[in-house]
């Protein structure tokens, strides 16, 4: 069985998009994501985290120790009484251990050391929950898990400019639509170019609570380097990760702050007179005198 990671990392992700739309904003008429003081684009890390539980999902075809809590069409409730199915706590009677209460508190929902053996089950089967955590206090309750690894929103380089096309469909949706003839219009969001970074933390004090262990830490960084190449789709472009930089420190706590190791990124457009277009438009160097001792530099892209 593989070990629980006993050290701290920090990464830096890279990825771009051409001609696409990589975070639309549902409040904004699904426009690409921005920041309106500045002009640099966004993109979530709920929306990278997406991308990593699919990724992980085709590869290990959802099954246990790896499936995937939130999935689509999942019923996230279910999930979690059938962890307690499974584990043979009836919470419809009152609790087995006296230490967890004479009387179940609310018929169906877990309680004392109940609630630490679902959220333990829960970890131990779902590739999703025992990295990045989540909330399974509703429904049967399996409590809150924290998980080792988060992100950072990723935001762009330089500001992005959203256009803006007009499209056109000659099919119709209804018999009374096809009797006016013509064409259907609608609007499509993209950006021309634009190189993202997000940053990330993984805790090896929380990697310990969840069972976050070496084989999940390798999947993870297949997922980063891999999860553009199957989410392809007409609105997003081409979309790919473009630099994967780690910082392993030699410890569990960690030996430097994570602000002083990814200021040693440097990212420059090579030619600040015209807009970038494609990757090669901006050089990416790493000032590893700045790295301290006890720190680890793997550039995996």
């Amino acid at each position: 069985m593989s070990e629980l990671i006993k050290n701290r990392y920090d990464f830096a992700l890279l990825f771009d998009v051409t001609d696409g739309n990589p975070n639309g904003d549902p409040d904004a008429g699904n426009l690409p994501r921005v920041d309106a003081e500045t002009g640099m684009g966004l993109v979530t890390d709920v929306c990278i985290k997406r991308k990593v539980r699919n990724f992980v999902q085709i590869v290990k075809n959802a099954e246990r120790p790896n499936d995937i809590f939130i999935k689509e069409k999942s019923v996230l409730n279910r999930e979690i009484d059938n962890s307690y199915m499974e584990l043979s706590i009836d919470l419809s009677k009152d609790p087995a251990d006296p230490a967890d209460g004479k009387k179940r508190n609310k018929d169906g929902q877990a309680q004392g050391k109940e609630v630490d053996k679902g959220r333990s089950f829960m970890c131990q089967n779902f590739f999703d929950i025992r990295t990045f955590g989540a909330v399974l206090s509703t429904g049967a309750n399996a409590g809150q898990v924290r998980g080792p690894v988060q992100l950072t929103f990723a935001r762009s380089i330089n500001p992005v400019v959203a256009l803006e096309h007009s499209i056109t469909r000659i099919a119709k949706t209804t018999d009374e639509r096809a009797e006016t003839g013509g064409s259907e219009m609608g609007r499509k969001f993209t950006i021309p170019y634009g190189l993202y970074f997000s940053k990330g933390f993984i805790s090896a004090h929380l990697a310990a609570q969840t069972g976050f262990n070496t084989d999940d830490l390798d999947l993870f960084w297949e997922a980063l380097k891999n999860m553009f190449d199957h989410d392809h789709s007409a609105a997003r472009g081409m979309m790919s990760t473009r630099k994967l930089i780690v910082f392993k420190h030699n410890s569990a706590l960690g030996n430097a702050p994570a602000n002083q190791l990814f200021d040693a990124i440097k990212i420059e457009k090579k030619n600040k007179e015209k807009p970038a277009r494609s990757f090669g438009d901006y050089t990416v160097t790493i000032d590893q005198s700045s790295i301290p001792q006890g720190v680890e530099l793997i550039e995996m892209l």
